[in-house]
């Protein structure tokens, strides 16, 4: 968590992210409604400028790539593929890393890959919204027992009143070693979840490090101590300013991933404050949709 993300933006917007209109020969890159970090494809990244505290928009691989000169020694474009794909170590172990999420809480831990880029090499992750999936057990009809496989529902989480929003990042360069390739490579922050998104993502309660616009200028250019850095990778953003909605289920497959889509036999979340939780069932061509806001 997070392995889906979409970053999708409207010409206006994209202007006045940065206010420059050359900038907008890159428009395409800002139009994908679902990005699957299992790809390891480019995602857009707030990238600072050393020495100024301005920021130039970018695009990186998303997957973080160590150091070459530390564990797991990934030197080569060839090596780094056998670590994303999965592969059996000496003793006869299968391993895989894909290095797309950082966890917070072990962001600046002495032998975790993400320390260094931690403390020198912050950026800011645009999102237009985020997708998890909650994990149902259905009762078994004869027993009564619930399923020892879950039905998965898909959500799509926003924050509510911005077409896009920023989450923590950190990032790393990379130079092959045998072919000299350079790219740039990224991974999202991610703390415990809240109140809201322990239940969507209920099966490692996880969520991205989602910031104000206070908190991610501060993530990309307050100088801040070990502590404080730790801090800011942990907050967790008010479930109060969150939405969410379910999708179908083969939303990635579809022409029209956001379309909203509702199901009667899942259970409304349990927000703190209850009366707070108002479900809008939308009806449409597609099914109709449920849509919880805060």
């Amino acid at each position: 968590m997070c392995y889906y993300n979409g970053q999708k933006v409207t010409r206006d917007e994209y202007i006045r992210l940065k206010n420059l209109e050359k900038l907008v020969a890159n428009y395409k890159f800002l139009n994908r409604d679902v990005e699957v970090g299992f790809d390891f494809g480019p995602t857009v990244v707030l990238k600072p400028i050393p020495g100024k505290q301005d920021f130039e928009i970018v695009t990186m691989e998303w997957g973080f790539i160590p150091d070459p000169l530390a564990w797991p020694f990934i030197e080569t474009r060839e090596q780094l593929n056998n670590f994303r794909r999965g592969f059996t170590d000496a003793r006869g172990k299968f391993v895989k890393y894909d290095f797309l999420n950082a966890v917070s809480e072990e962001l600046l831990f002495k032998n975790k890959v993400y320390r260094r880029a931690a403390l020198e090499r912050r950026c800011i992750i645009l999102s237009t919204g985020f997708y998890d999936w909650r994990h149902i057990f259905p009762l078994n009809k004869r027993t009564g027992e619930p399923r020892k496989t879950a039905e998965k529902y898909p959500y799509r989480v926003m924050l509510n009143g911005r077409e896009y929003f920023w989450m923590a990042g950190i990032w790393n360069p990379f130079e092959d070693a045998d072919t000299g390739e350079y790219v740039e490579s990224c991974a999202i922050v991610t703390p415990a979840a809240n109140e809201v998104m322990e239940q969507i993502h209920n099966s490692k309660k996880r969520m991205p490090t989602m910031l104000t616009d206070d908190l991610a200028f501060d993530w990309l250019f307050k100088p801040m101590n070990e502590k404080e850095i730790t801090a800011l990778a942990q907050w967790q953003i008010p479930y109060q300013d969150m939405s969410y909605y379910t999708l179908k289920k083969d939303f990635l497959n579809s022409t029209d991933p956001l379309q909203p889509h509702f199901y009667a036999d899942l259970p409304l979340l349990d927000v703190p404050g209850g009366d707070m939780n108002i479900a809008v069932a939308a009806n449409g061509d597609n099914g109709g949709g449920q849509i919880e806001l805060f």
